[in-house]
């Protein structure tokens, strides 16, 4: 295991350790590929993720949830379209520390970020008296026998109260975006977008790390020593790590020159950042993140996307296949929801006729319709959505 140098003169044999010399003994690398990681897909590390760590998630979001909360509103019974209603009057303040708007935001981010929304009625006889969002990361589905929730779990602070589900009007109205693989929970367009999300983030990391350690480059030290020596001693490697630790990395040595000695010569081994075209990348994720979430990426500012003619029709889509949608369903759910505590049938919908990004298409259809000369005034105010006229002896 050892050979045996004698130092000049009688002194003892000193034993020296056996080298051996490896093929990679004469290199030094300083960079290396290693496994891919993804985010969990909890909804904690989604919500901090996608939503308040990644730029393209938090401005969608906001941009679908801010433009379904604007949309107006109009509620109609079984043969009126009402101007005035306890319900309206509801919606208008559902609570002490927000407004409409402020709650129908809550309600439309909480089904984008986590796939449900849950709403909860406090107090009164009939209509509540005040309407109050719940996380949906605090809330939980209890199943009875048949697999139907029978009631609702909402847990805080070590602290656990339940919402029973029986014969009166549930006091939570809970609305969960489609899910192919679950029951009781939705899927939202937060997890569709994980993949692109964790790319965008890596490449706005890479991004960060370049600029804090810009003289740092990727490749590797070759040691070509005198005949003989296969390998650097300890104390050169100890010594040559040192140098570039202390020399060559950080924004401060950005640009520095790197002086080898000794046999040393550098050999690049990674890409160079047009190479692997980060920029690209990192504007593929965010498209792949604004299409998850419905949003045309001209409106986002993404280069490239030459889908749409103008920003007037990119706007015209997100309105006709994201928003209104998505408002309709909502809407839809509230209102089958109080109508059970009203106990009166109500139809609350968006009313497209006000949204000036929709007013071309109104126009035109509203024209169609009137100049249809075969179709009587109840068909016409069927085909627009409006509810039929008092008939005159109706009229109590």
């Amino acid at each position: 295991m050892f050979d045996f140098l004698r130092k000049p003169g009688n002194g003892p044999a000193t034993p020296v350790p056996e080298r051996k010399a490896g093929a990679t003994g004469k290199v030094v690398a300083f960079h290396s590929s290693g496994r891919v990681a993804w985010s969990p897909r909890d909804t904690g590390t989604m919500t901090r993720v996608g939503f308040a760590g990644n730029p393209v998630g938090f401005r969608v979001v906001r941009l679908v949830a801010e433009a379904a909360a604007a949309l107006p509103l109009v509620l109609q019974g079984a043969g009126q379209r009402y101007a005035e209603h306890p319900v309206l009057s509801l919606l208008a303040r559902p609570n002490g520390a927000q407004g409409r708007a402020e709650l129908l935001e809550a309600l439309y981010a909480s089904i984008l970020l986590t796939g449900d929304a849950w709403l909860e009625a406090v107090g009164g006889e009939g209509l509540p008296l005040e309407l109050h969002v719940l996380r949906s990361d605090r809330m939980s589905v209890v199943p009875g026998p048949d697999g139907w929730p029978v009631a609702y779990d909402y847990a805080v602070g070590g602290r656990r109260h339940r919402f029973q589900i029986g014969d009166e009007p549930s006091p939570i109205c809970h609305v969960r975006a489609y899910n192919p693989q679950d029951d009781h929970y939705g899927l939202s367009p937060m997890q569709a977008a994980a993949a692109a999300i964790d790319v965008h983030n890596a490449a706005s990391r890479w991004s960060k790390a370049l600029l804090d350690n810009a003289a740092r480059p990727s490749g590797a030290i070759v040691y070509r020593g005198p005949e003989g020596a296969a390998s650097m001693t300890t104390e050169q490697y100890d010594r040559l790590t040192r140098e570039l630790e202390s020399h060559h990395q950080g924004a401060a040595n950005a640009g520095r020159p790197m002086l080898l000695e000794g046999g040393l010569d550098w050999k690049p081994m990674g890409f160079s950042p047009s190479d692997m075209e980060f920029l690209k990348t990192k504007e593929g994720a965010a498209r792949e993140i604004a299409l998850a979430f419905g949003v045309p990426p001209m409106m986002l500012g993404i280069p490239g996307d030459a889908t749409y003619a103008n920003y007037q029709e990119a706007n015209r889509a997100f309105y006709r296949l994201t928003v209104l949608p998505l408002a309709v369903r909502m809407c839809q759910a509230i209102g089958h929801w109080l109508s059970d505590h009203a106990g009166e049938v109500l139809d609350l919908r968006p009313d497209p006729d006000q949204v000036p990004a929709l007013s071309a298409e109104r126009d035109a259809l509203w024209a169609r319709v009137g100049a249809a000369g075969f179709l009587t005034e109840a068909e016409k105010r069927a085909l627009l959505g409006l509810p039929k006229l008092e008939e005159p002896g109706d009229a109590s």
